[in-house]
């Protein structure tokens, strides 16, 4: 296992973060007790969760399990100084969380408080922004996203009372964070990143979405990542499992996340299954694993601070860890598609790009 700085915090990540989301719906707690284990002894010091989960489905009967599990296996392992812990604040919309009420310094105080108490520890290593009070365009919102409506003095004020307020948690007598982070972009407000004018606590790391059928990061944030080395922690690694291959051709395995949520959050469209199927070609063509050809070309981005994996069974946690000793040849990230020509009889090419 590689390991990455945090930013600039001084913390050493693996390279592949446990992700935790099915953990109180498709997992039990003796099976999240069991992937931490696993992941653990394969050298991944990072688990990554949230108030919110466990999500598949999310909901208030189910909030806060996640929490608990990691808190109960960090009792019992007594290992809490050998791993990062990471959680996140929601944002505004859920009204069974806090009435749907936007994040504010209160909430964020209030939640961690909450957060931690689950978790049986005093303190978390990086507190994230679930997602944004203003508008973003992740979740296949980009075609839509328009930030002209929004209010600028409102939203930098609103964005930089969060930010002071995390500063203060992290120096407060109470401590209960380390670094603070907002997931999504930050747009218009570099200034939030890079610390200067106003001198807010520096983020520390992103958490967005990255895969081969999204990688908006590529383009501004790849920049903006590099020169003030604010890392990606990179979600939906598997495009919420399209890049296992498993719903291909139409197969909707049973108790999967597509057989719970419908449409993997937007995902699962009739234009995503020519380009799963090239790349599928692609893997096959250099005997490759579709999803550790995924995770493994991830884990080759400069930008990347760690991937976030997520698993509900073993089998799958093995697959994705094992990710971490796979080299892709140099024509796979090429994007060389003449072997999976020569395999599938089409020019792959035409479906997914040559890069």
């Amino acid at each position: 296992m590689k390991y990455k700085t945090l930013g600039r915090t001084g913390i050493k990540v693996s390279e592949i973060c446990l992700g935790t989301m099915t953990w109180g719906t498709q997992n039990s707690e003796a099976e999240a007790h069991e992937q931490m284990d696993y992941a653990v002894g394969e050298g991944v010091n990072f688990f990554d969760t949230a108030e919110l989960y466990p999500v598949t489905p999310a909901g208030p009967e189910t909030m806060g399990l996640t929490e608990d599990y990691i808190g109960t296996w960090l009792k019992k392992s007594g290992r809490r100084s050998d791993v990062v812990v990471a959680t996140k604040v929601a944002g505004p919309g859920r009204p069974y969380i806090r009435n749907g009420t936007p994040a504010s310094p209160k909430t964020m105080r209030e939640a961690l408080e909450i957060s931690l108490k689950r978790l049986q520890t005093d303190y978390v290593d990086l507190y994230q922004m679930h997602w944004p009070n203003r508008g973003h365009y992740h979740f296949r919102q980009a075609w839509t996203y328009d930030p002209s409506h929004q209010d600028t003095p409102a939203t930098l004020e609103d964005l930089h009372a969060i930010l002071g307020n995390a500063r203060r948690l992290c120096q407060g007598r109470q401590g209960p964070r380390r670094r603070p982070v907002e997931r999504y972009r930050l747009g218009h407000d570099e200034d939030a990143v890079t610390g200067r004018k106003t001198r807010p606590t520096r983020i520390a790391s992103l958490q967005n979405e990255y895969n081969f059928l999204y990688r908006a990061f590529d383009l501004d944030l790849a920049e903006l990542s590099h020169h003030e080395n604010v890392g990606l922690l990179a979600y939906s690694p598997l495009a919420a499992g399209l890049l296992s291959g498993k719903y291909l051709n139409g197969a909707r395995p049973q108790g999967s996340r597509l057989s719970i949520n419908g449409d993997l959050g937007g995902r699962y469209t009739e234009y995503q299954e020519p380009a799963v199927a090239a790349y599928a070609e692609l893997a096959k063509s250099h005997n490759l694993d579709l999803a550790q050809m995924q995770l493994a070309f991830s884990l080759t981005r400069p930008f990347m601070t760690s991937v976030i994996i997520g698993a509900t069974s073993m089998v799958q946690l093995k697959t994705n860890i094992g990710a971490k000793d796979v080299k892709l040849p140099a024509d796979v990230l090429r994007g060389d598609w003449t072997a999976a020509q020569d395999v599938s009889g089409t020019d792959l090419r035409e479906i997914a790009g040559s890069g």
